[in-house]
């Protein structure tokens, strides 16, 4: 059962918390900040408009996707995960919504997030008719190999990497090799950031993986390509695609597993703190302007905090649609 399923009851549960008979005084609030760029950034983004324009008392905790999840969980603490990558957590998180003991308060706070395979701006430009991933696959004389210019290069996941796996097996799922491709190994994140950076810098093409919210979708506006095969279920990802090739004898064809993520919350604190779950129903932030920020980090060698400010100084058109005018100009005040 799909999680949006799953939470369709806490969402009802939590539109009557929010126009119920609680308290509008906000109290404390603890949330997590991970240990990813655009995660740091949601979180002091939170910790800033809760504070500033609802007098929240706000604490951040250093967190990563799975103990942060085991901490809310097992111990009720802290109240608040901004991006939720669910993915890695589905089944206790399924667990926990079923038992009361944690909800969902807003699914996609990022727009536009995921992983799969990209193009070129300028690629995809010179080439309009290419817009799925089956399409290009007919082509690879449009992204020559160099060692091999009668091949074309797909450009995959450096070797240990989770996704190495994923891209070996949609790669034989969809007999590229076969079609005239070569699946090439970056050699490292920095291998492939550079195979990126200096097609776009060449005007050369490139295909290859890569995922967003991230710095170098940002700043080489790089274009997801959408599968038109449909996606091929848990049994065919989860048992096969993801694992190595010894154990995953016939991989079938299926677009990129979905990306689910959420900002979730303890129920405790769903209860007792309407005026936080009003704001954060509403906090959904565009892609686009996620990476935007993160190109920002990279090349100021910004914290979360100096991007979250950044952010609320130069975004005002977007921020100032979750808050009522006047938390608004409360939030504008202390900045």
């Amino acid at each position: 059962m799909k999680f949006t399923t799953k939470i369709a009851a806490s969402s009802l549960a939590l539109a009557a918390l929010a126009g119920g008979a609680f308290a509008e005084d906000c109290g404390d609030v603890t949330i997590a900040e991970m240990n990813w760029a655009s995660a740091s950034l949601l979180a002091n983004v939170d910790a800033i408009i809760l504070e500033e324009g609802y007098d929240c008392d706000v604490e951040l905790i250093g967190g990563d996707t799975t103990p942060t999840f085991t901490s809310m969980n097992e111990k009720g603490e802290p109240d608040l995960a901004p991006e939720l990558w669910v993915n890695a957590v589905r089944e206790p998180l399924y667990a926990a919504i079923e038992e009361g003991r944690m909800l969902s308060a807003i699914e996609g706070p990022i727009t536009g997030l995921g992983e799969g395979w990209w193009v070129t701006k300028k690629f995809m430009e010179d080439h309009p008719e290419i817009d799925t991933v089956e399409k290009m696959l007919e082509h690879p004389e449009l992204v020559p190999y160099i060692e091999d210019e009668d091949k074309g290069a797909f450009m995959g996941c450096p070797a240990g990497w989770g996704c190495q796996l994923a891209n070996e097996n949609m790669f034989r799922a969809f007999d590229m090799e076969e079609k005239g491709w070569v699946l090439v190994d970056p050699g490292s994140a920095a291998g492939l950031d550079g195979s990126i950076a200096k097609a776009v810098e060449r005007d050369e093409p490139w295909f290859g993986y890569y995922w967003a919210p991230t710095a170098v979708i940002g700043k080489y506006d790089l274009q997801m390509l959408p599968f038109e095969a449909e996606w091929g279920g848990t049994e065919n990802w989860d048992g096969c695609i993801v694992k190595s090739a010894d154990e995953c004898a016939d991989p079938q064809p299926s677009s990129w597993t979905p990306s689910e993520v959420h900002s979730v919350v303890t129920t405790e604190f769903a209860e007792e703190n309407a005026v936080a779950m009003g704001y954060l129903a509403k906090r959904v932030v565009p892609g686009d302007v996620v990476n935007a920020m993160l190109v920002y980090m990279n090349d100021n060698q910004a914290t979360g905090e100096d991007a979250a400010y950044e952010f609320l100084a130069t975004q005002e058109d977007v921020w100032t649609q979750w808050v009522p005018e006047d938390v608004a100009e409360k939030v504008k005040d202390a900045l």
